[in-house]
């Protein structure tokens, strides 16, 4: 695989000017390689890179992960109907297959590490049917380097084989996956046999004498075979593994049981490894506990040797955390009677989970130094489980069948540390900070397993213990038991009374304003969780009940100004300036609360100046999509309540968003485009000169060639026809329009945006406008209903067939359609609205399509032609079946409060990606206002048509109508007092 030299130097100058300080360098060299990555060799050069010894190991490592990202993106995958030019070029897959494995043996264990992941997303779509040689290659290689005495070369090997199986990891079975993992088996469980215990003899040979640096990779050549292990076991207990299961247990027996010399146990690789066997005894016990019952009782007194015994091993938090999720799953067993003596469960409460529930200086040193992934763990539940979460669990298994015996010991712990606290309140905080935890590992989630056990009485618990460190006068001390104060109250949010919760909120809100960023984000994430709460409420007069808000803006109100300041001032704090917590709770408050004055156009500037700053380096995408959803909140609320604020929106942001598309700042075009869209809509017309000129650049097509833009521009593009509708026929706009839509259309990933385009278009539009062009929106619509017959795709067709019928009549509609070719009309009505109508879903489009069949049926001259009976009796009947349904998706939703803008975008890296503003959205328009009830109209128009012909259509009925919808017919027929004669 050759690169010429010059090609792999310009791309390590690229990536590190990625890497400068200098905004516009780091965007020249960014679109420099999104330029280069269309470019057929790009990922051969990327590849070429990586693997390069004589360029720069930061330059190698970019190219690592790009190529790693590329791969991901652009592998060729089976039955692909992507656009080709948006794939790798085949022969580019053909070179990186065959060398790929290769170059992964030479490089930096760094670099090694992408390089498998690389592969590991090129087999996913490849292996094994169009990559045959890989596993064969991966085991002849194994064979040579165990031959050869190679273990790093070995561990290279096993690392790719790690990504390569992983896929078996948290799948759904299928028998494609069985066959897969069949061929994988047959393949490479033997010699993975082999490489483990020969491995594991030399170990055994060396383990004493070697140094810790020497014996470092052996254990990682183990540990690397126990996870290929959990792999292969995944999905099935295979044939394999279960004829060699002795040779295996015995193996990861004794690495629970033996201790390694003391330089060697404080490398922490044998607790590595035995954080792996552990893994590997939990997916036994939970997945094939009967074959594995045998071996149950050894390796739960060897698992509870290793937690008591002390050591120095850096890596000993996790092996305990693995190593309590192991007992956890043996106590919520059948098993569960190991762990069931007094004595048992007082050793492991005493032993094993108040000692890890206990505060470490890790933890201090995390809280201190990294204070992002302390909340990750604490707060949100993340995949890196923490001590405290494990123990936490393993108490909740036990109190599953021993609830009574747990919350005697646990109470007993609880007062004991709580009395601690008092004797020296100064030195002993973190007792009550322990007992706290204790608490809520308990009682945070009653009716789980193992949860709900009565620990402390709460009310006094709360009043005595947590409310006094909320009010206390030092409330800058003990940051860390703060902090566990306000995870107490967001734990338990629901159960605090309105009235207290209210009456706590200005003594929560001064913890805005702590020093500690874990403070002040624990803070804010209690007020944002509260705010989102949510009672469940019976709907008057009707036997339904709807989640309403428990918070509205008058609780608030008097509040608001206080909190949103305090986030604003927290926001300016060193490590905080993208706090995402801090801004999702700021998005809340303003979604929520009703403000007005001065502090609109303080929180307006401060927000907007922080979108200026971010606009240098977007680098922080939940932090981000949370301030554009503040932006929506403020010019939302603020902006319907008093219009005169809105000239102040467009002065204040029009010149960030127009920085944002002039400097091609892509991260965030999806976003300014809803914002955009949400003035529009906000704006009286006739629009200002810089809209219009805003218009004509959306009416451009190289606008509409940015997929992620595209749901944003639709946006955009409706704000526009609902406010400009009748100067569509002027410059040529409405041709343009039907283009972008045509182009949409064509598509299955964008066809919704154009469905959307075109409701809109016909909702607002007249007939005198839009007919000269209907010939050409049918003409699109029906040439792609050819090749594109999905449900989704038909329902939406019947849907603005529905909206021309009401708006334009149903005369017009058949006409229209008939133009393209006789009798077409009434084609696609029997062929795809009448099958499809019963699968509609939501409120207005039920409505909707349910008004426009009543119109066809009564007032549809095809329709009402004798020839037609049949088909008007079908209509009919599938009209009732979607008005019949009880449980229809959709029609009751609740007030959108933009609880689901929470965790939207949550990515590794930053995507250009639509995601949707929902403080920005705009409600639907109802274009049926004047009809309350779809049932009622039906019914009276067809005892209004049937008055005209009596006789005519009881037989039609009686002949093409389901028995069922009769009955349902008849019955609406009472309900509405209406006769069909």
């Amino acid at each position: 695989m050759e690169v010429p030299p010059e090609m792999l130097d310009t791309l390590a100058g690229w990536f590190a000017q990625t890497l400068s300080p200098d905004a516009a360098a780091r965007r020249a060299a960014e679109q420099n390689l999104a330029a280069a990555a269309a470019t057929p060799g790009f990922a051969l050069a990327l590849l070429g890179l990586a693997s390069s010894p004589r360029h720069d190991l930061q330059a190698r490592l970019a190219a690592s992960v790009h190529f790693k990202n590329l791969l991901r993106r652009r592998w060729p995958k089976p039955a692909d109907d992507a656009d080709d030019g948006d794939r790798l070029p085949p022969n580019d897959c053909v070179i990186i297959k065959t060398h790929i494995l290769q170059l992964l043996l030479t490089v930096p264990p760094l670099i090694q590490s992408q390089l498998s992941e690389a592969l590991a997303a090129a087999a996913a779509s490849d292996f094994p049917a169009r990559w045959e040689s890989l596993l064969p290659s991966i085991v002849s290689s194994l064979g040579n380097a165990l031959s050869a005495g190679d273990v790093p070369a070995t561990n290279s090997l096993l690392a790719a084989a790690v990504s390569l199986f992983s896929r078996f990891r948290n799948v759904f079975d299928s028998n494609t996956l069985r066959i897969d993992l069949k061929y994988c088996l047959d393949t490479f469980a033997a010699p993975l046999l082999e490489v483990f215990l020969s491995t594991s003899r030399r170990l055994q040979a060396s383990a004493a004498a070697a140094s810790p640096l020497e014996l470092r990779p052996v254990f990682e050549c183990l540990r690397l075979c126990c996870e290929i292990f959990y792999s292969l076991n995944s999905v099935d207990l295979p044939e394999f593994f279960e004829d060699h299961m002795r040779e295996w247990m015995t193996e990861f027996r004794a690495f629970l049981t033996t201790s390694y010399p003391p330089p060697v146990e404080a490398d922490g690789a044998p607790d590595a490894l035995r954080a792996a066997v552990c893994d590997n005894l939990q997916l036994y016990m939970e997945k094939y506990e009967e074959e594995f019952r045998a071996y149950l009782k050894e390796f739960v007194e060897a698992v509870w040797g290793l937690l008591m015994a002390p050591t120095v091993s850096p890596s000993r938090g996790q092996l305990a955390v693995t190593a309590i999720r192991f007992l956890t799953t043996v106590a919520e067993s059948v098993h569960h009677a190991l762990f069931g003596t007094p004595d048992a469960m007082k050793q492991i409460c005493d032993s094993v989970v108040v000692p890890n529930l206990r505060l470490r200086d890790e933890d201090e040193e995390l809280f201190e130094g990294n204070w992002v992934e302390y909340v990750r763990r604490d707060a949100e539940g993340s995949d890196t489980d923490t001590l405290r979460r494990a123990a936490c669990r393993l108490l909740r298994g036990l109190a599953a069948n021993y609830r009574e015996q747990v919350a005697v010991l646990v109470s007993a712990q609880v007062q004991q540390m709580l009395a601690a606290y008092a004797a020296d309140r100064a030195n002993n905080w973190k007792e009550k900070d322990a007992a706290i935890y204790l608490v809520i590992a308990l009682m945070q989630k009653p009716g789980a397993t193992g949860g709900g056990t009565p620990v402390v009485d709460m009310e006094s618990f709360f009043a005595s213990v947590i409310v006094p460190e909320l009010q206390a006068p030092d409330w800058e001390s003990e940051p860390m038991l703060k902090a566990t104060v306000l995870r107490f109250l967001k734990e338990f949010k629901d159960q605090i009374p309105k009235a207290t919760a209210l009456a706590l909120l200005p003594s929560v809100t001064r913890f805005l304003t702590h020093e500690s960023n874990v403070v002040h984000s624990y803070a804010a994430i209690f007020i944002e969780n509260l705010l989102i709460t949510k009672d469940v409420v019976q709907v008057p007069g009707v036997n339904v009940v709807t989640r309403a808000s428990r918070y509205v803006a008058a609780d608030i109100n008097s509040s608001a100004q206080q909190i949103i300041q305090s986030l604003s001032k927290a926001l300016g704090y060193p490590d905080s300036y993208e706090n995402p917590y801090l801004m999702k709770c700021l998005m809340r408050v303003l979604g929520i609360a009703t403000i007005a004055g001065q502090v609109v156009h303080e929180i307006t500037a401060r927000l907007v100046g922080i979108l200026m700053e971010v606009c240098n380096n977007p680098k922080n995408p939940d932090f981000n999509h949370y301030l554009f959803e503040a932006l929506a909140a403020v010019i939302g609320k603020a902006g319907e309540q008093d219009p005169a604020l809105v000239p102040l929106f467009e002065a204040s942001l029009f010149p960030v968003l127009q920085r944002i598309l002039v400097e091609d700042i892509s991260e965030f075009w999806p976003y300014s485009f809803q914002i955009f869209a949400q003035l529009v809509n906000l704006s009286p017309p006739p629009l200002s000169q810089n809209y219009m000129q805003l218009f004509g650049v959306l009416l451009s097509n190289a606008t509409w060639d940015r997929p992620p833009c595209v749901p944003a521009l639709v946006r955009l593009l409706r704000a526009f026809l609902r406010k400009i509708p009748n100067e569509l026929n002027q410059e040529g706009r409405l041709p343009n329009i039907l283009v972008i839509f045509r182009s949409l259309v064509s598509r299955s990933s964008t066809e919704d945006s154009a469905f959307y385009m075109l409701n809109t278009l016909v909702e607002n539009v007249g007939l005198d406008i839009i007919n000269p062009h209907i010939s050409e929106i049918w003409s699109a619509l029906f040439t792609r209903l050819q090749t594109r017959q999905a449900v989704k795709f038909v329902n939406s067709l019947v849907v603005v067939m529905s909206l021309v019928s009401v708006k334009y009549g149903p005369g017009v509609l058949v006409s229209s359609v008939d133009t393209i070719q006789p009798n077409l009309f009434t084609t696609i009505l029997q062929r795809f609205w009448i099958p499809n109508l019963k699968l509609i879903k939501g409120s207005l489009e039920i409505k909707l399509t349910a008004v426009a069949s009543t119109k066809l049926l009564c007032e549809s001259a095809v329709l009402l032609d004798a020839a037609a009976a049949q088909t008007w009796g079908k209509l009919l009947d599938s009209t009732v079946t979607l008005l019949s349904r009880t449980e229809q998706d959709g029609v009751q939703q609740e007030q959108n409060d933009g609880a689901d803008a929470v965790d939207s975008q949550r990515t590794s890296g930053y995507s250009v990606s639509f995601v949707r503003l929902q403080y920005a959205g705009k409600s639907e328009d109802d274009l049926l206002k004047d009809i309350n009830d779809p049932k009622q109209f039906l019914v009276t128009s067809l005892a209004s048509l049937s008055a005209q012909s009596p006789g005519r259509f009881g037989p039609i009925i009686e002949q093409h109508v389901d028995p069922a919808n009769k009955s349902a017919l008849l019955q609406l027929c009472a309900a509405y007092n209406a006769n069909i004669v």
